[in-house]
């Protein structure tokens, strides 16, 4: 029992080996729960019950946020409120460019949830290896923190210059060509399975092909990754806790992925939150050569600005795109290709799906 006990008080990346367990066995509880009760049967997932199931993740959330707060004081509390937010912000173009990966595989809402929840393991993980590089390169290297600046500063701007949003052709994409040579795939759905076997044409023996919604999750996953090269280093401008950074983390994309059913037919109305992100990630990337040369911006402060910022441009976008027609409201819907596809992609067609 001592032996046990010492190992749960063992420190690793700054915090005792049981808070890591304590958030895996919350971020676990919460999977199994939304795979084994809310989505045994594959199902169409309505904004209903998408604005319901968000609900309960920001809940959750909160809560930790609250425990934080109380168990790890003030200052924590509000990194990882700030955090989240970020993080949630962050994550909105995710959920476009998620979209149109549906949109352009064909897949149908009934598949959807499946591949965002196979999808949030993955992210699971690979968030854990960017955040646990980036809090290793901080703590041996202090001027890591500046090229973070500077990259942040450099996204803002850029964002800020951007005269309008760019046409995505996911046919022409060199990633999507990449895996096309690469990995044998079905040239239909098989139902929800991400692979089944099928003859080969060499040889007549049955072998494992992928199916394109294998090649969604992989493209929802990449997806994810070059979206965090902008998010984590800007969450380790707000705190160099890794705990902080990876707990805020995981718990506003698990949120989100929940959220995404209702987000993707309305994303077109938060067009005007891009500018707010950009002044976000411009503070932020100032915010680090302030701390480094004058010394630490009260964390209330940044919490603040972060919110405020963030606030006003969900608001001013409802409110501008609410007022009449714009040619946003022609942005993709995520089921708009598999609707039009023929119906033989929502059917299995050859091979046992595994």
């Amino acid at each position: 029992m001592e032996a046990l006990l010492l190992l749960l008080s063992t420190p690793f990346l700054g915090k005792a080996v049981w808070l890591w367990l304590l958030f895996l066995g919350i971020v676990l509880a919460l999977l199994v729960f939304d795979l084994g009760v809310l989505n045994r049967k594959d199902h169409e997932i309505g904004v209903k019950e998408s604005l319901w199931l968000s609900a309960f993740y920001i809940a959750i959330a909160a809560a930790f946020g609250g425990w934080v707060w109380w168990y790890m004081g003030p200052t924590p509390g509000m990194q990882y409120f700030t955090g989240f937010a970020l993080e949630k912000a962050l994550a909105l173009d995710n959920v476009f460019v998620i979209s149109l990966i549906f949109t352009y595989f064909a897949v149908p809402r009934l598949y959807q949830h499946r591949v965002l929840f196979w999808g949030i393991l993955g992210v699971i993980l690979l968030r854990g290896l960017m955040i646990g590089l980036g809090a290793a390169l901080v703590t041996q290297f202090d001027w890591v923190l500046y090229i973070f600046g500077a990259f942040l500063l450099a996204t803002g701007v850029k964002m800020l210059l951007m005269s309008g949003e760019e046409e995505t052709d996911l046919s022409q994409n060199r990633l999507l060509l990449f895996l096309k040579r690469r990995v044998p795939v079905t040239d239909r759905l098989h139902g929800h399975a991400f692979f089944v076997r099928e003859p080969d044409p060499a040889t007549g023996r049955l072998k494992r092909v992928a199916t394109p919604l294998f090649l969604a999750l992989l493209m929802v996953e990449i997806a994810d990754v070059i979206f965090a090269v902008d998010s984590v280093p800007a969450i380790f401008a707000i705190t160099t806790d890794p705990f902080i950074v990876y707990t805020s983390n995981i718990f506003a994309i698990l949120g989100l992925r929940a959220l995404y059913f209702a987000l993707a037919a309305m994303v077109h109305r938060f067009k005007y939150l891009k500018y707010a992100l950009s002044l976000v990630l411009v503070f932020i990337g100032a915010k680090i050569f302030w701390n480094q040369i004058y010394g630490k911006v009260d964390p209330a402060i940044s919490l603040s600005v972060t919110f405020t910022l963030l606030a006003s441009g969900v608001l001013y976008s409802l409110w501008k795109t609410g007022r009449g027609p714009t040619d946003a409201e022609s942005a993709p819907v995520p089921d708009a290709a598999a609707e039009a596809a023929p119906r033989r992609l929502e059917k299995a067609h050859g091979g046992a799906a595994e």
